[in-house]
C-alpha cells in the first residue's frame, strides 16, 4: 500500500494538480463520470479581498485523488482571468494549468520575484465546500501567478492549501476507476532546455537531461518533462507550447483502463518499439488531452 502525503514540509516542491479548461461543464462532468470519476460538486471561485469576495470569473469540479487532483475549470463570469481561460480554450480544450504546492507561497512570491518572473500579488482564493454531515465551509488558498509572457506554457502558478482536510474528503478520493495519484506532466514546446532552465528557475530545482529531445525537472513530489517531439509517444500534434500529456497512478492500471476505455477514451499506439509500460490514452473531446496510467509512483516512459 502506497502512504500519501498531500501538504509539502518547508522547502518541499509538490506537484499539487493540473487543470483542464473547458467551454461545456456538463459535457466534461458527464465525460468524466463515465471515465469512473467521483466529482466534487459545481462551484464558483471569489477573491477574497478588503472589500469583501469578489468573483474570479472561473468556476470548477474537481476529481480530488489520494495524491494531487485534477481540475475541471470553466468560465461563469466577465473577468479578465475568465478571459484568459477562453483564449486558451480557443487554442485547444485540455490542461492549461499546472499548480505546484509549497509549505509558504508569500516566501515563493518573494523568490520567484527575485528570479525575475514579476509574479502578481498573492491570491486569497476560496471556494465553498459541502462538509460530509451537512452545511458548507470555505476551502482557502493562497495562489501565487505570473503574466502569460514569463511561462506561455500555460497558466503556471503556486499555491498553499490552508485547509486540506476541507478539500480532500475520502468521499471524494475514492474512485471506481482505481486512480490514486496525479504522478508527471509532459510539455511540449519549441526549445526544450531553455523552458526547462526555466521551469527549474521558477521552482528552484536543477532539470536533468535525459536525451537530445527532453528533460526532466524532479520536483518532491512529481516530475515535469519538456520534450520538442510528443509524437514517440502516440501524441498527435498540438500547438506548441503546450501540456500536451499527464500520468496517473493507479491501484489496479487494468481496471482504469477498462473504465477510460469504456468512458470513451482511445487506446493510442507508441511510435517507438521500445515504450511498452504505462496505458497511453486520448482522452474524450470534451476534456482534451493524453494521459498514461500505470503504478503510483513508476515513472512515464516520456520521463526516462
Amino acid at each position: 500500500m502506497v502512504s500519501f502525503r498531500q501538504i509539502p514540509g518547508e522547502n518541499e516542491v509538490f506537484f499539487d494538480h493540473l487543470a483542464h479548461f473547458v467551454p461545456d461543464m456538463e459535457a466534461a462532468s458527464a465525460a468524466l463520470e463515465a471515465l469512473g470519476f467521483v466529482l466534487t460538486p459545481f462551484t464558483e471561485q471569489c477573491n477574497r479581498t478588503p472589500q469583501g469576495f469578489v468573483p474570479a470569473g472561473t468556476g470548477n469540479r474537481c476529481a480530488m485523488l489520494e495524491s494531487g487532483y485534477l481540475e475541471f475549470l470553466t468560465r461563469c463570469a466577465d473577468t479578465p482571468l475568465a478571459s484568459r481561460l477562453e483564449a486558451a480554450i480557443a487554442r485547444y480544450t485540455g490542461v492549461h494549468l499546472l499548480a505546484m504546492s509549497v509549505a509558504d507561497a508569500k516566501a515563493t512570491r518573494a523568490h520567484l520575484e527575485d528570479a525575475g518572473f514579476a509574479p502578481d500579488e498573492a491570491v486569497q482564493l476560496t471556494r465553498a465546500i459541502a462538509l460530509p454531515d451537512g452545511g458548507e465551509a470555505e476551502g482557502r488558498f493562497s495562489v501565487v501567478r505570473v503574466s502569460p509572457d514569463a511561462m506561455p506554457e500555460g497558466r503556471i502558478q503556486v499555491l498553499t492549501h490552508h485547509t486540506p482536510d476541507i478539500v480532500w474528503q475520502a468521499r471524494w478520493t475514492a474512485h471506481p476507476n482505481r486512480i490514486v495519484s496525479l504522478e508527471a506532466a509532459l510539455l511540449l514546446v519549441d526549445d526544450p532546455p531553455e523552458a526547462a532552465a526555466r521551469f527549474g528557475r521558477f521552482l528552484g530545482r536543477v532539470p536533468v537531461r535525459r536525451d537530445h529531445a527532453r528533460l526532466v525537472l524532479p520536483l518532491d513530489r512529481g516530475t515535469l518533462v519538456f520534450t520538442d517531439d510528443a509524437t514517440p509517444y502516440g501524441i498527435s500534434t498540438m500547438a506548441r507550447p503546450c501540456i500536451a500529456a499527464y500520468a496517473l497512478g493507479s491501484a489496479e492500471p487494468g481496471a482504469s483502463v477498462q473504465h477510460f476505455e469504456a468512458g470513451g477514451a482511445k487506446r493510442v499506439a507508441s511510435g517507438h518499439a521500445a515504450i511498452r509500460e504505462g496505458a497511453r490514452l486520448e482522452m474524450p473531446p470534451a476534456l482534451g488531452g493524453h494521459v498514461v496510467i500505470d503504478r503510483p509512483g513508476s515513472v512515464p516512459d516520456w520521463a526516462r
